[in-house]
Protein backbone atom coordinates (compact mmCIF):
# COMPACT_ATOMS: atom_id res chain seq x y z
CA UNK A 1 0.00 0.00 0.00
CA UNK A 2 1.45 2.79 -1.14
CA UNK A 3 2.38 5.89 1.91
CA UNK A 4 -0.16 8.70 2.10
CA UNK A 5 1.02 12.32 0.55
CA UNK A 6 0.56 15.64 2.57
CA UNK A 7 -1.94 16.28 0.16
CA UNK A 8 -4.74 13.68 0.17
CA UNK A 9 -4.36 14.06 4.52
CA UNK A 10 -5.02 17.76 4.11
CA UNK A 11 -8.07 17.00 1.92
CA UNK A 12 -9.22 14.14 3.95
CA UNK A 13 -9.64 16.78 6.86
CA UNK A 14 -10.99 19.27 4.95
CA UNK A 15 -13.49 17.13 3.42
CA UNK A 16 -14.65 15.01 6.35
CA UNK A 17 -14.67 17.98 8.83
CA UNK A 18 -11.52 17.14 10.53
CA UNK A 19 -9.23 20.49 10.25
CA UNK A 20 -10.02 23.52 7.97
CA UNK A 21 -7.94 26.32 7.27
CA UNK A 22 -7.97 28.96 9.65
CA UNK A 23 -10.04 32.07 8.52
CA UNK A 24 -10.49 30.52 5.50
CA UNK A 25 -13.13 33.09 4.10
CA UNK A 26 -10.87 35.92 3.78
CA UNK A 27 -8.09 33.73 2.49
CA UNK A 28 -6.78 32.34 5.68
CA UNK A 29 -3.91 32.92 7.85
CA UNK A 30 -0.57 31.11 7.71
CA UNK A 31 0.27 29.39 10.23
CA UNK A 32 -3.46 28.98 11.95
CA UNK A 33 -5.95 25.73 11.23
CA UNK A 34 -9.37 25.71 12.66
CA UNK A 35 -10.49 22.14 14.40
CA UNK A 36 -14.08 20.90 13.13
CA UNK A 37 -16.43 19.01 14.86
CA UNK A 38 -14.45 15.45 14.53
CA UNK A 39 -10.92 17.18 14.37
CA UNK A 40 -12.38 18.32 18.52
CA UNK A 41 -13.25 15.11 19.08
CA UNK A 42 -10.05 13.47 18.47
CA UNK A 43 -7.71 15.77 19.56
CA UNK A 44 -10.05 15.42 22.90
CA UNK A 45 -9.71 11.98 22.80
CA UNK A 46 -5.58 12.36 22.13
CA UNK A 47 -5.24 14.52 25.17
CA UNK A 48 -7.63 12.60 27.73
CA UNK A 49 -5.42 9.25 27.06
CA UNK A 50 -2.24 11.33 27.63
CA UNK A 51 -3.93 12.74 30.92
CA UNK A 52 -5.63 9.35 32.11
CA UNK A 53 -2.12 7.23 30.92
CA UNK A 54 0.45 10.24 32.83
CA UNK A 55 -2.05 12.27 35.62
CA UNK A 56 -4.84 10.00 36.66
CA UNK A 57 -3.43 6.65 36.66
CA UNK A 58 -0.47 8.21 38.53
CA UNK A 59 -0.06 8.71 41.80
CA UNK A 60 3.22 11.33 41.96
CA UNK A 61 1.61 13.47 39.35
CA UNK A 62 -0.30 16.84 39.69
CA UNK A 63 -1.96 18.80 37.15
CA UNK A 64 -2.57 22.59 36.50
CA UNK A 65 -4.00 25.14 34.03
CA UNK A 66 -1.67 28.34 34.40
CA UNK A 67 -2.54 31.29 32.50
CA UNK A 68 -1.56 32.26 29.02
CA UNK A 69 -0.69 35.41 29.74
CA UNK A 70 2.30 36.41 32.52
CA UNK A 71 4.63 38.22 34.24
CA UNK A 72 7.30 39.16 31.20
CA UNK A 73 9.79 38.49 33.94
CA UNK A 74 9.02 35.12 33.48
CA UNK A 75 9.93 34.77 30.00
CA UNK A 76 13.11 36.82 30.90
CA UNK A 77 14.31 34.52 33.63
CA UNK A 78 13.45 31.23 31.40
CA UNK A 79 15.96 32.92 28.41
CA UNK A 80 12.99 33.07 26.26
CA UNK A 81 13.47 37.08 26.04
CA UNK A 82 16.75 36.93 24.87
CA UNK A 83 17.45 33.24 22.82
CA UNK A 84 14.32 32.16 21.40
CA UNK A 85 15.08 33.14 17.99
CA UNK A 86 15.57 31.94 14.41
CA UNK A 87 18.20 33.42 12.30
CA UNK A 88 16.61 35.61 9.24
CA UNK A 89 19.27 37.06 7.03
CA UNK A 90 22.17 38.67 9.13
CA UNK A 91 20.21 39.04 12.00
CA UNK A 92 18.11 37.01 14.46
CA UNK A 93 14.13 36.79 14.68
CA UNK A 94 12.66 36.38 18.14
CA UNK A 95 9.87 34.28 17.64
CA UNK A 96 7.96 35.35 20.66
CA UNK A 97 4.40 37.14 20.57
CA UNK A 98 4.83 40.12 21.78
CA UNK A 99 1.31 41.83 23.67
CA UNK A 100 0.39 44.88 25.95
CA UNK A 101 -1.18 44.31 29.05
CA UNK A 102 -3.47 47.08 30.10
CA UNK A 103 -4.16 50.75 28.88
CA UNK A 104 -2.45 52.38 26.78
CA UNK A 105 -0.84 55.13 29.05
CA UNK A 106 0.23 52.59 31.28
CA UNK A 107 0.42 48.91 29.06
CA UNK A 108 2.93 46.61 29.96
CA UNK A 109 4.46 44.61 27.16
CA UNK A 110 4.02 40.62 27.65
CA UNK A 111 4.44 38.33 25.37
CA UNK A 112 1.65 35.04 24.35
CA UNK A 113 3.53 32.47 26.24
CA UNK A 114 5.97 30.34 23.86
CA UNK A 115 5.68 26.65 25.62
CA UNK A 116 3.62 25.62 28.22
CA UNK A 117 6.40 24.92 30.75
CA UNK A 118 6.72 28.59 32.30
CA UNK A 119 3.50 27.88 33.80
CA UNK A 120 4.45 24.98 35.53
CA UNK A 121 7.85 26.34 37.07
CA UNK A 122 6.32 28.93 38.59
CA UNK A 123 3.76 27.43 40.14
CA UNK A 124 6.45 25.03 42.01
CA UNK A 125 6.04 26.11 45.36
CA UNK A 126 2.42 26.31 45.00
CA UNK A 127 1.91 22.85 44.94
CA UNK A 128 4.57 21.98 47.05
CA UNK A 129 2.91 24.10 49.77
CA UNK A 130 -0.52 22.84 49.26
CA UNK A 131 0.39 19.24 48.66
CA UNK A 132 3.80 18.62 49.79
CA UNK A 133 4.53 15.89 47.74
CA UNK A 134 7.92 13.67 48.29
CA UNK A 135 10.19 13.57 45.72
CA UNK A 136 10.53 12.43 42.50
CA UNK A 137 6.48 14.42 41.40
CA UNK A 138 6.02 15.49 38.41
CA UNK A 139 3.57 18.58 37.45
CA UNK A 140 1.54 18.08 34.26
CA UNK A 141 -0.25 21.16 31.87
CA UNK A 142 -1.94 20.70 28.80
CA UNK A 143 -2.40 24.18 26.96
CA UNK A 144 -1.87 26.09 24.09
CA UNK A 145 1.41 27.81 22.77
CA UNK A 146 2.12 30.85 20.42
CA UNK A 147 5.20 30.84 18.68
CA UNK A 148 5.79 33.81 15.74
CA UNK A 149 7.74 30.89 13.00
CA UNK A 150 9.24 32.85 10.29
CA UNK A 151 7.92 30.24 7.59
CA UNK A 152 5.03 27.87 9.04
CA UNK A 153 4.36 25.02 6.80
CA UNK A 154 3.77 21.03 6.47
CA UNK A 155 0.16 21.40 7.83
CA UNK A 156 -0.09 20.49 11.28
CA UNK A 157 3.86 20.29 11.45
CA UNK A 158 4.72 23.89 11.69
CA UNK A 159 2.28 26.22 12.85
CA UNK A 160 1.93 29.75 14.88
CA UNK A 161 -0.76 28.73 16.94
CA UNK A 162 0.09 25.00 18.83
CA UNK A 163 -1.36 22.65 21.95
CA UNK A 164 1.02 21.29 24.01
CA UNK A 165 1.37 18.18 26.46
CA UNK A 166 4.07 18.79 28.91
CA UNK A 167 5.24 17.31 32.10
CA UNK A 168 8.05 18.82 34.51
CA UNK A 169 9.24 15.84 36.50
CA UNK A 170 11.18 17.18 39.35
CA UNK A 171 13.88 14.79 41.19
CA UNK A 172 17.02 14.32 43.07
CA UNK A 173 20.01 15.04 40.90
CA UNK A 174 21.72 11.85 41.21
CA UNK A 175 18.71 9.72 40.08
CA UNK A 176 18.24 11.97 36.82
CA UNK A 177 19.44 8.79 34.43
CA UNK A 178 16.79 6.24 35.85
CA UNK A 179 13.92 8.84 35.86
CA UNK A 180 15.11 9.70 32.27
CA UNK A 181 15.16 6.04 30.85
CA UNK A 182 11.72 5.95 32.67
CA UNK A 183 10.16 8.51 30.81
CA UNK A 184 11.85 7.71 27.66
CA UNK A 185 9.90 4.08 27.75
CA UNK A 186 6.45 5.89 29.22
CA UNK A 187 6.95 8.08 25.80
CA UNK A 188 6.68 4.91 23.71
CA UNK A 189 3.45 3.79 25.92
CA UNK A 190 1.73 6.56 25.02
CA UNK A 191 2.45 5.69 21.20
CA UNK A 192 1.29 2.68 21.22
CA UNK A 193 -1.55 4.02 23.35
CA UNK A 194 -3.09 6.16 20.41
CA UNK A 195 -1.94 4.19 17.48
CA UNK A 196 0.81 5.89 16.03
CA UNK A 197 3.23 3.24 14.20
CA UNK A 198 6.02 2.38 16.05
CA UNK A 199 8.24 1.55 13.34
CA UNK A 200 7.85 5.14 12.32
CA UNK A 201 9.44 7.03 15.57
CA UNK A 202 13.07 6.64 15.58
CA UNK A 203 15.37 8.24 18.61
CA UNK A 204 17.90 11.08 18.01
CA UNK A 205 20.35 11.66 20.71
CA UNK A 206 20.69 15.05 20.28
CA UNK A 207 24.67 16.05 20.34
CA UNK A 208 25.39 19.07 22.71
CA UNK A 209 26.39 21.82 20.41
CA UNK A 210 21.84 21.67 19.11
CA UNK A 211 20.95 21.29 22.81
CA UNK A 212 19.13 24.11 24.47
CA UNK A 213 21.11 25.74 26.98
CA UNK A 214 20.03 24.63 29.92
CA UNK A 215 19.67 20.47 28.84
CA UNK A 216 22.29 18.08 29.72
CA UNK A 217 20.64 15.19 27.65
CA UNK A 218 18.11 15.53 24.95
CA UNK A 219 16.33 12.90 22.63
CA UNK A 220 14.35 13.82 19.67
CA UNK A 221 11.68 11.14 18.93
CA UNK A 222 11.16 11.81 15.02
CA UNK A 223 8.78 10.40 13.29
CA UNK A 224 8.96 9.48 9.30
CA UNK A 225 6.79 12.15 7.65
CA UNK A 226 5.80 12.74 4.15
CA UNK A 227 8.72 15.52 4.07
CA UNK A 228 11.23 13.77 5.66
CA UNK A 229 12.06 12.78 9.53
CA UNK A 230 11.55 15.19 11.70
CA UNK A 231 10.80 15.52 15.30
CA UNK A 232 7.49 14.32 17.08
CA UNK A 233 8.27 14.75 20.39
CA UNK A 234 11.24 15.69 23.05
CA UNK A 235 12.80 14.21 26.23
CA UNK A 236 15.17 16.43 28.20
CA UNK A 237 17.04 16.63 31.19
CA UNK A 238 17.15 19.95 32.41
CA UNK A 239 19.25 20.25 35.50
CA UNK A 240 18.40 22.97 37.84
CA UNK A 241 18.13 25.42 35.25
CA UNK A 242 14.71 26.97 35.81
CA UNK A 243 13.73 26.83 39.28
CA UNK A 244 17.35 28.11 39.87
CA UNK A 245 16.84 31.05 37.34
CA UNK A 246 12.99 31.38 38.99
CA UNK A 247 14.16 32.11 42.14
CA UNK A 248 17.50 34.25 41.05
CA UNK A 249 15.06 36.32 39.37
CA UNK A 250 12.08 36.33 41.44
CA UNK A 251 14.01 36.79 44.82
CA UNK A 252 11.54 33.70 46.16
CA UNK A 253 13.12 30.53 47.54
CA UNK A 254 12.28 27.90 45.36
CA UNK A 255 14.42 25.36 47.31
CA UNK A 256 13.02 21.97 47.94
CA UNK A 257 13.34 20.26 51.62
CA UNK A 258 14.40 16.69 51.05
CA UNK A 259 12.51 15.23 54.24
CA UNK A 260 13.95 11.78 53.60
CA UNK A 261 17.45 12.66 53.13
CA UNK A 262 17.38 15.94 55.48
CA UNK A 263 19.03 18.31 53.19
CA UNK A 264 17.46 20.92 51.33
CA UNK A 265 18.02 21.74 47.14
CA UNK A 266 16.62 23.17 44.28
CA UNK A 267 14.91 19.99 42.42
CA UNK A 268 16.36 18.69 38.95
CA UNK A 269 13.81 18.24 36.07
CA UNK A 270 13.11 15.84 33.49
CA UNK A 271 11.09 17.30 31.06
CA UNK A 272 8.86 14.98 28.55
CA UNK A 273 7.47 17.12 25.62
CA UNK A 274 4.46 16.11 23.60
CA UNK A 275 2.44 18.14 20.74
CA UNK A 276 -1.27 17.86 20.33
CA UNK A 277 -1.01 18.86 16.65
CA UNK A 278 1.99 16.87 15.72
CA UNK A 279 0.55 13.84 17.75
CA UNK A 280 -2.89 14.44 15.60
CA UNK A 281 -1.11 14.48 12.14
CA UNK A 282 1.43 11.28 12.81
CA UNK A 283 -1.69 9.43 14.11
CA UNK A 284 -3.70 10.19 10.41
CA UNK A 285 -0.85 9.01 9.12
CA UNK A 286 -0.54 6.15 10.55
CA UNK A 287 -3.84 5.45 10.24
CA UNK A 288 -4.41 5.86 6.67
CA UNK A 289 -5.21 3.65 4.72
CA UNK A 290 -6.87 2.63 0.86
CA UNK A 291 -7.80 -0.61 -0.49
CA UNK A 292 -11.07 -2.58 -2.41
CA UNK A 293 -14.14 -3.57 -0.99
CA UNK A 294 -16.71 -4.58 -3.05
CA UNK A 295 -14.77 -3.73 -6.24
CA UNK A 296 -14.63 -0.44 -5.73
CA UNK A 297 -11.78 1.79 -3.94
CA UNK A 298 -11.91 2.72 -0.39
CA UNK A 299 -10.55 5.32 1.71
CA UNK A 300 -10.25 4.40 5.38
CA UNK A 301 -9.27 5.56 8.89
CA UNK A 302 -7.71 2.29 10.56
CA UNK A 303 -8.02 4.48 14.18
CA UNK A 304 -8.27 2.41 17.36
CA UNK A 305 -11.08 2.73 18.83
CA UNK A 306 -10.14 4.43 22.12
CA UNK A 307 -9.34 7.48 19.88
CA UNK A 308 -11.49 7.20 17.25
CA UNK A 309 -13.76 10.45 17.08
CA UNK A 310 -16.58 8.58 16.62
CA UNK A 311 -17.00 4.71 17.91
CA UNK A 312 -20.08 3.90 16.55
CA UNK A 313 -22.60 4.56 13.96
CA UNK A 314 -26.05 3.80 14.00
CA UNK A 315 -28.93 4.19 10.43
CA UNK A 316 -31.76 2.84 9.13
CA UNK A 317 -31.48 0.90 6.32
CA UNK A 318 -34.12 3.03 5.03
CA UNK A 319 -34.68 6.86 5.83
CA UNK A 320 -38.37 6.87 4.08
CA UNK A 321 -39.50 4.27 5.91
CA UNK A 322 -41.04 5.54 9.48
CA UNK A 323 -41.25 2.08 11.12
CA UNK A 324 -37.28 1.58 10.58
CA UNK A 325 -36.06 5.49 11.31
CA UNK A 326 -38.23 4.90 14.52
CA UNK A 327 -36.81 1.58 15.21
CA UNK A 328 -33.34 2.85 14.48
CA UNK A 329 -33.83 6.27 16.89
CA UNK A 330 -33.99 3.71 19.49
CA UNK A 331 -31.50 2.19 18.73
CA UNK A 332 -29.71 4.85 18.75
CA UNK A 333 -30.61 6.39 22.12
CA UNK A 334 -29.79 3.11 23.63
CA UNK A 335 -26.19 2.97 22.02
CA UNK A 336 -25.44 6.64 22.42
CA UNK A 337 -26.33 6.57 26.19
CA UNK A 338 -23.52 3.46 26.31
CA UNK A 339 -21.33 4.91 23.95
CA UNK A 340 -21.64 9.36 23.87
CA UNK A 341 -19.29 9.63 20.74
CA UNK A 342 -21.87 7.58 18.84
CA UNK A 343 -23.07 8.92 15.52
CA UNK A 344 -26.51 9.09 13.54
CA UNK A 345 -26.24 8.52 9.73
CA UNK A 346 -29.24 8.41 7.06
CA UNK A 347 -27.60 10.42 4.36
CA UNK A 348 -27.47 8.29 1.04
CA UNK A 349 -27.93 4.71 0.63
CA UNK A 350 -26.20 1.96 3.08
CA UNK A 351 -23.05 1.82 1.22
CA UNK A 352 -22.21 5.87 0.78
CA UNK A 353 -23.07 5.88 4.56
CA UNK A 354 -20.41 3.02 4.66
CA UNK A 355 -18.44 4.51 3.20
CA UNK A 356 -17.99 7.68 4.92
CA UNK A 357 -18.13 6.29 8.16
CA UNK A 358 -14.78 4.07 7.08
CA UNK A 359 -13.07 7.54 5.68
CA UNK A 360 -13.75 8.94 9.29
CA UNK A 361 -12.80 5.84 10.81
CA UNK A 362 -15.61 4.90 12.60
CA UNK A 363 -15.01 1.14 14.02
CA UNK A 364 -18.42 -0.21 13.95
CA UNK A 365 -21.38 0.67 12.07
CA UNK A 366 -25.02 -0.35 12.85
CA UNK A 367 -28.23 -1.23 10.18
CA UNK A 368 -31.85 -1.61 11.50
CA UNK A 369 -33.31 -3.25 8.78
CA UNK A 370 -36.71 -5.05 8.00
CA UNK A 371 -35.46 -7.89 9.91
CA UNK A 372 -34.81 -6.13 13.10
CA UNK A 373 -38.99 -4.69 13.03
CA UNK A 374 -39.48 -9.00 12.84
CA UNK A 375 -36.39 -10.18 15.42
CA UNK A 376 -35.06 -7.43 17.49
CA UNK A 377 -32.01 -7.60 15.72
CA UNK A 378 -29.36 -5.51 13.79
CA UNK A 379 -26.08 -5.81 11.62
CA UNK A 380 -23.03 -5.05 13.09
CA UNK A 381 -20.71 -3.81 10.66
CA UNK A 382 -16.51 -3.95 11.29
CA UNK A 383 -14.90 -1.07 9.56
CA UNK A 384 -11.75 -3.04 8.82
CA UNK A 385 -12.77 -6.17 7.35
CA UNK A 386 -16.39 -5.02 6.24
CA UNK A 387 -17.45 -8.44 7.79
CA UNK A 388 -21.37 -7.96 8.87
CA UNK A 389 -22.89 -10.58 11.81
CA UNK A 390 -26.23 -10.37 13.26
CA UNK A 391 -26.80 -8.69 16.80
CA UNK A 392 -29.58 -8.61 19.45
CA UNK A 393 -30.09 -5.63 20.40
CA UNK A 394 -30.25 -6.84 23.84
CA UNK A 395 -26.69 -7.76 23.49
CA UNK A 396 -25.79 -5.03 21.45
CA UNK A 397 -24.57 -2.91 24.78
CA UNK A 398 -22.54 -5.33 26.36
CA UNK A 399 -21.10 -6.46 22.75
CA UNK A 400 -20.21 -2.76 21.82
CA UNK A 401 -19.02 -2.07 25.06
CA UNK A 402 -18.95 1.67 27.26
CA UNK A 403 -16.89 4.34 26.74
CA UNK A 404 -13.24 2.94 27.02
Amino acid sequence: MAEPTMEKIVSLCKRRGFIYPGSEIYGGLSGTWDYGPLGVELKNNIKNIWWKLFVQERDDMYGVDAAILMNPKVWEASGHVDGFSDPLGNARFNLLFETNVGAAEDAVKSYLRPETAGGIFVNFKNVVDSFHPRLPFGIAQVGKAFRNEIAPRDFLFRVRELEQMEIEYFIRPDEWEKHFEEWRQAIYRYVEAVGIDRKKVHELEVPLEERAHYSKRTIDFEFDWPFGRKELYGLAYRTDFDLGAHSTQSSVDLSYLDEERKERLIPHVVEPSFGVDRTILALLLSAYSEDEMGDEPRIFLRFNKVVAPIKIAVFPLLKNKPQLVEKARDVYALVKKAVPQTMWDDNGNIGKRYRRQDEIGTPQCITIDFQTLEDDTVTLRDRDTGQQERVAIQALTARIGGTP
